[in-house]
């Protein structure tokens, strides 16, 4: 299995960024209505500083009128502008446009809060750069943004699926992986919820830190059972699952509070990017293994030579090196 999984190592780590985990960060609008007329807009960017930022922004309907003046600050990678709009006759069933989405590949997750107290999602995408507010939004839109966004995360986080492949390539036997996964599963949903709903506290860096020495460990584990030293993460893969899931876990919970969760809908919104998370970490896995079994088929045995057995897992374990000091170098920044 080491062998065969060693392409799909070096192309993860050729796509994988250098040592900031969990980027996903689409552009966030903000829109908090006050009155008929008038909205609180919250405009939240990825940008390199307070000056470069994606030349993305949001187009309101002709006659907006801007009230007061803008706020704008730089923290954690995004640019945030704070203003308030009047929009003649309200927004309701108007659009709001975002120029250059195309341009970008950048998506954009919209959310209204109503007077009322109700509130309106919505994912924009290059192929429909626009937003029109609805009357009366229903749970399904909860559902799809936030399955899609926990899809996207998990496929995007090169760190956690780089430690999904190591535990696949230390686990022997179908039944070994699904309790292995099941107990990831477990402990990253725990310490999710939790961080969410705001029982547990954990500073970012030093959980990004842990994560990536995480896969260093796991990596070493694998060339301990290669020379017939089997360590506790072959023998009972779903303790160290467990307890590597539960730091994954906050990993993702602060991911999701980059993009923020619906007040009205919390626990439906937790519990979607949750599955969303699952269902790409099973599309991994499967990708995975359905990749294994091909190459299996078509190199009939001829496996090459002894050293691809170690590359991988040496592969998996520099890079993951590197992003432990990149990580605790930020520590400081």
């Amino acid at each position: 299995m080491t062998r065969l999984l060693g392409a799909l190592v070096v192309v993860l780590l050729f796509c994988a960024g250098p040592v900031r985990a969990d980027v996903f960060r689409p552009a966030y609008l903000q829109l908090k209505q006050l009155d008929a007329e008038t909205y609180d807009v919250t405009w939240k960017v990825p940008a390199l500083d307070a000056q470069t930022t994606l030349k993305v922004k949001p187009v309101f309907p002709s006659g907006t009128q801007d009230v007061g003046t803008r706020t704008s600050i730089y923290a954690s990678g995004a640019a945030v502008q704070r203003w308030r709009v009047r929009v003649p006759g309200g927004l309701e069933g108007k659009a709001v446009e975002f120029t250059e989405l195309g341009l970008t590949g950048l998506d954009v997750l919209v959310r209204v809060e109503r007077a009322d107290g109700t509130e309106q999602l919505a994912r924009v995408m290059a192929m429909t750069p626009s937003f029109t507010l609805k009357p009366s939004p229903g749970p399904l839109e909860v559902v799809t943004t936030y399955a899609v966004l926990g899809v996207e995360h998990i496929l995007s986080g090169f760190d956690h699926l780089l430690f999904v492949l190591a535990l696949v390539m230390i686990v022997r036997g179908r039944r070994q992986l699904l309790v292995t996964v099941t107990a990831f599963t477990v402990a990253h949903s725990i310490t999710l919820a939790l961080a969410t709903m705001g029982v547990l506290h954990v500073s970012g860096p030093p959980v990004e830190a842990t994560i990536a020495l995480s896969i260093v460990f796991v990596a070493s584990e694998i060339l301990h059972l290669r020379q017939g030293r089997a360590g506790l993460a072959a023998r009972k893969p779903w303790i160290v699952a467990f307890a590597f899931g539960l730091l994954h876990g906050l990993g993702f919970a602060g991911a999701l509070a980059e993009v923020g969760l619906p007040q009205n809908a919390i626990p439906l919104a937790l519990l979607f990017f949750n599955v969303g998370v699952e269902i790409g970490q099973l599309i991994f896995i499967a990708a995975v293994l359905t990749i294994a079994a091909v190459v299996r088929r078509v190199l009939r045995g001829r496996l090459g030579p002894r050293w691809t057995v170690v590359l991988p897992v040496y592969l998996i374990g520099a890079t993951a090196s590197f992003w432990v000091f990149g990580r605790v170098a930020a520590f400081w920044n």
